[in-house]
């Protein structure tokens, strides 16, 4: 592992961790070996735990399913998906006209949604399509936000690993739209400072006193960071080195996966949040 120059008096403080998922807890269906126990190990120490994911594929469900299939011991309150943000922020609208470009069990997360097709719709929510994307599809999508229609992305990832390798991400796609409407997409999960501020809280805790840890050094701990959390780096998943070296991003900590967190964390006294 390795650390910055000031970052010990900053893990002396932390009493709450927010874990990425996919790329630090497992990689695709394989799980990071060690990685459930690691988690209970830090709950064991008294540290606050929280699951955050831009994940757009799966609904809170299908995701604590996997979790508790993997052998994680989570509530699932304590998962937090960019999918739910984008599902909050319509309710706190009152549920205005939307169309939906979400993987089918992602769209079970939105019963009450007001769902209509996109030439009818005031918002669009931009997930995770797979196969789906056409040039078709992205010029109906252009010409109704030229309409005046809004863009909800779910995150804007640039690229993500799966169990076959690295794999383009919908990062591409917002970021085309962006460009040919001229209009900045309203952007749900990680790197946005709201949705670390929603997970932070939600453990009654403030941002200095929190830890991200991800394998996404510009959505994670970029992000994180930004937020004002401790910024560590695992070097699982999507990690690269010449990426991460070529980032702007200073991770606080760089270590080789999950399991060396209750060790980074070990020496310091039990925390005691909830």
């Amino acid at each position: 592992m390795t650390k910055a120059s000031d970052s010990i008096k900053t893990l002396a403080a932390i009493e709450g961790i927010l874990f990425d998922l996919d790329g630090v807890l497992y990689v695709g269906s394989r799980l990071i070996e060690g990685a459930p126990e690691s988690v209970r190990r830090l709950r064991a120490a008294g540290y606050a735990c929280r699951f955050i994911t831009n994940t757009s594929t799966l609904s809170q469900n299908s995701l604590h399913g996997k979790l508790r299939e993997l052998g994680f011991e989570v509530n699932p309150s304590e998962i937090v998906s960019a999918p739910q943000a984008a599902r909050l922020y319509l309710e706190r609208l009152g549920q205005p006209p939307c169309a939906l470009l979400l993987a089918e069990d992602a769209r079970g997360d939105f019963a009450e949604a007001t769902t209509v097709e996109i030439e009818e719709a005031d918002y669009i929510v931009l997930g995770d399509i797979g196969e789906a994307w056409t040039y078709d599809l992205l010029n109906r999508l252009f010409n109704r936000l030229m309409q005046g229609a809004k863009l909800i992305a779910v995150h804007r990832n640039r690229f993500w690993q799966t169990e076959t390798g690295l794999k383009m991400d919908i990062g591409g796609f917002v970021a085309a739209l962006e460009y040919c409407t001229g209009r900045d997409a309203l952007v749900m999960g990680k790197p946005s400072p709201e949705f670390f501020r929603v997970a932070v809280e939600d453990m009654g805790l403030s941002p200095d006193r929190c830890a991200i840890i991800g394998d996404d050094i510009d959505t994670d701990v970029g992000g994180g960071q930004a937020a004002g959390l401790v910024g560590i780096l695992v070097k699982t998943g999507k990690y690269r080195g010449a990426y991460a070296a070529a980032s702007p991003v200073r991770p606080d900590w760089v270590i080789e996966s999950v399991n060396e967190l209750p060790g980074l964390l070990g020496a310091l006294p039990a925390k005691t949040g909830g």
